[in-house]
């Protein structure tokens, strides 16, 4: 067990009594751990000079397709304008395919082109290999309790769109 993990003894005392030091500590994890997370996609997008908007939108757009910006605009919590900026280069380039609504002629919806899946696939692969890696590392339980800690900070409205996106709904 390494030097910095509870034992499960001890674990449910101390969630009891979080110190401030503890809580920075859980901070700070949290932000070198979203650097490594995002380094293998940074590399990646760096090279087409691209930025983590560009890989979120390609991400989302990869898990709905045929979202519509409305719909993208509010899972990212962006404005029109940036998510515009971002949506008109990917579309450029020739990554995402911004189609008419059959429905509603003013919707747009979106999707991956064979490029943007393989570029979505790459980027990716590159966080699911850290990601199992970890996971792995960790074990089934702290898994689950990751998982329990990350729903717990989301918002209520960000949470039910996780579970909407999670269930496929």
């Amino acid at each position: 067990m390494s030097e910095g993990r509870m034992t499960q003894g001890n674990m449910g005392e101390s969630l009891l009594f979080l110190t401030d030091e503890q809580l920075r500590q859980g901070i700070e994890a949290m932000f070198f751990a979203y650097r490594g997370f995002t380094a293998d996609p940074d590399r990646i997008l760096a090279d087409l000079a691209y930025g983590r908007a560009h890989h979120r939108a390609i991400h989302f757009i990869n898990r709905a397709p045929g979202t519509t910006v409305n719909n993208l605009l509010a899972i990212l919590g962006v404005t029109k304008q940036s998510l515009n900026r971002v949506l008109r280069t990917l579309i450029a380039d020739g990554l995402v395919e911004s189609r008419v609504g059959t429905s509603d002629k003013r919707e747009r919806h979106l999707y991956l082109t064979d490029a943007g899946r393989a570029l979505e696939s790459q980027l990716s692969d590159a966080q699911r290999a850290r990601m199992r890696a970890a996971y792995r590392d960790a074990g089934p339980e702290a898994v689950a309790g990751f998982k329990q800690v990350l729903e717990a900070m989301m918002d209520n409205d960000m949470r039910r769109a996780y579970v909407r996106l999670r269930d496929g709904s």
